[in-house]
């Protein structure tokens, strides 16, 4: 029997909260939704989620609050859906821990399409063999748990993130240029926007470096992208 997806859905709005319920309904998954920051934290606790849709205004306790919340507990996909689509707010977001971010008002094939994205590249990563571990220096990936150590340090990782070490340990030696990465991760077409990859890679240095000062994990090759550092 195929395992119900559950989405949360945290928006004030009525009836955009009830909208994103129709999208995620038609995608034959299963939505909860809630409308301040307060009732989204009461389902958090309650149970396991395969994602979370989060506006940033609530009543209650803010967006970013939650984030902040979900991101203490691991690696729950979490997409931002906001009224303010400044380039800081998507930046701020996307450094606090989103996997992705989109701007209302906003279209229903592209919130169906990104969710169908985020949950795919996280299933792919879930559906790897039994014990199966990828290693490189003090870096140790259990990736039947979805675990990350550094340096006997447990790393708690974003969708994204994990997704993007993955893919650099599962080819050490391979130089990923910004649109393999976009493309192998957020599994959609790349159409120049370095922004999104910036980010994602500058948060999961970020936490390597702070895992292991002494070492450096990840090096950028100038003109063709970003490899494992040997």
């Amino acid at each position: 029997m195929e395992q119900q997806i559950n989405i949360l859905v945290v928006e004030d709005d009525n009836d955009i909260n009830q909208l994103l319920c129709r999208i995620i309904k038609k995608s034959n998954y299963v939505p909860q939704p809630a409308y301040s920051g307060t009732e989204a934290m009461i389902y958090l606790k309650k149970q396991e989620w395969d994602l979370v849709l989060l506006d940033l205004m609530l009543p209650g306790m803010a967006g970013e609050e939650i984030l902040a919340e979900v991101r203490t507990e691991g690696s729950i996909p979490v997409i931002i859906i906001s009224a303010n689509s400044k380039q800081e707010t998507k930046v701020n977001s996307l450094r606090s821990g989103a996997d992705d971010f989109i701007s209302k008002p906003f279209d229903v094939e592209e919130v169906s399409a990104r969710i169908d994205s985020l949950l795919r590249r996280y299933n792919q990563i879930n559906e790897t063999p039994r014990s199966y571990q990828l290693t490189h220096k003090d870096i140790r990936i259990d990736l039947e748990a979805k675990t990350v150590y550094v340096n006997e340090t447990y790393l708690t990782l974003t969708a994204r993130e994990y997704a993007i070490l993955v893919l650099l340990m599962q080819s050490p030696n391979k130089i990923f240029s910004k649109s393999n990465l976009f493309e192998s991760v957020w599994n959609e077409t790349f159409h120049g926007d370095d922004n999104t990859v910036n980010v994602h890679m500058s948060n999961l240095r970020n936490k390597l470096c702070k895992a292991n000062p002494n070492e450096e994990y990840i090096e950028t090759i100038w003109g063709m992208g970003y490899r494992l550092k040997s």
